[in-house]
């Protein structure tokens, strides 16, 4: 269905990179969700009344909640396409994030408040009336809430929006609770056993551990999470591309909401080679990336020592050094100053934040390894974390 809704009201609904499609996507998906979640609603209180099912109204009610999320998550699609203005000069993509983040309060509070009528159930439980309609209603729930979990997972992947795939798993989470409502409403009908409060419980703590899942995930892009990994490596890739590039690290991604990057980065390039020459490079870089992978880019340039043989031999000599006191330090910036009692190196090393050796272990480790080089040499040494 909603490809098909896509290709009515959509313009150009393949062009998902277009922020514009990319926004009709969400409010499209928004809609639809809003309306099969009020159907639910609707049909799940006629069915908790009809058969007096506290966990049948209380997963009634997590479908209304679901409703004011799919409205939430539709207007924040939509004021995130506001164009940058003096207060915010990045514009206003990171909207989207709050808007999940205000979904999964909610969807915390709901469970918090049907929680403790679960629990009052379970206190004082009551018959409940078998009724085939009820299980049909149920069933059919079921089924919708497992569509709204493939169109949701399957359109958050295709536009890339973290709020769109939490809605997914909302809905996988809702068709197993559902799943469960059903299995307690037939176990009271066949075993007279009464589960049905238990069973209002277990909704309770799925919504909740929903409403938890959904907030980390809104609120790790808003703090500022490490970019995606195939999203850095095709930065890497392309500017490493250039021949004239012969390395890059200090790699930065700043995230301003889908679609609005802006990143910055070293580019190493030749000492030897021409200035002009080079930044006419970068230049083409920065502008190529904008167009290609859709991110404002900001580079700076890095001359580097590659024509030499002795910067080059010791270069490979302390590399040996950093890898043998941790294989996952890297090591960028590397240059020779000779003086009249020794010879400076000096170079940047990456200590990634799973290393079992603190900064300044590391430090003194490859300060003390690079004087026992033969000659006179004294490392000067930088650590760096990464951002990525």
């Amino acid at each position: 269905m909603i490809s098909i809704l896509a290709r009515i009201f959509i313009k150009d609904h393949h062009e998902t990179a277009d922020p514009a499609v990319r926004r009709a996507y969400g409010i499209l998906c928004g809609i639809v969700g809003i309306f099969l979640n009020i159907v639910l609603f609707g049909v799940k209180i006629f069915a908790g009344m009809i058969s007096g099912s506290a966990a049948i109204v209380t997963d009634a009610f997590n479908n209304l909640s679901d409703a004011f999320s799919s409205l939430i998550m539709m207007v924040g699609f939509k004021m995130s396409g506001h164009k940058p203005d003096p207060e915010h000069p990045f514009g206003h993509g990171r909207i989207e994030y709050i808007t999940g983040l205000v979904v999964s309060m909610l969807i915390i509070l709901m469970g918090v408040e049907l929680l403790k009528n679960a629990v009052e159930h379970i206190m004082s439980p009551a018959p409940v009336v078998f009724e085939p309609v009820t299980i049909i209603i149920l069933i059919v729930s079921i089924i919708t809430k497992l569509y709204m979990f493939f169109y949701n997972r399957k359109v958050g992947s295709k536009i890339s929006s973290t709020a769109m795939q939490a809605t997914a798993m909302d809905s996988f989470s809702d068709s197993v609770a559902t799943s469960a409502v059903l299995f307690a409403t037939m176990i009271g009908e066949f075993t007279g056993v009464k589960v049905d409060g238990w069973c209002a419980l277990v909704v309770a703590l799925f919504i909740l551990y929903t409403g938890i899942t959904s907030a980390k995930d809104t609120i790790s892009p808003l703090l500022g999470s490490a970019p995606d990994r195939d999203f850095v490596e095709k930065i890497e890739a392309f500017a490493l591309s250039y021949p004239e590039v012969c390395g890059i690290h200090d790699l930065i991604v700043h995230d301003y909401g889908p679609g609005r990057m802006m990143i910055s980065f070293h580019a190493e390039v030749p000492a030897s080679g021409d200035i002009l020459k080079m930044h006419d490079v970068i230049d083409c870089i920065e502008q190529k990336l904008r167009d290609v992978l859709g991110c404002e880019a900001v580079i700076h340039m890095d001359p580097v020592v590659t024509d030499d043989e002795n910067t080059n031999r010791m270069k490979a000599v302390v590399m040996l050094i950093v890898k043998a006191i941790d294989e996952t330090l890297t090591m960028h910036d590397f240059r020779m100053v000779p003086g009249p009692t020794h010879t400076n190196l000096i170079f940047d090393v990456v200590v990634p934040y799973e290393c079992k050796l603190s900064d300044e272990e590391v430090r003194e480790e490859i300060i003390s390894q690079v004087q026992k080089i033969p000659g006179s040499y004294f490392a000067v040494v930088q650590i760096d974390k990464p951002f990525v």
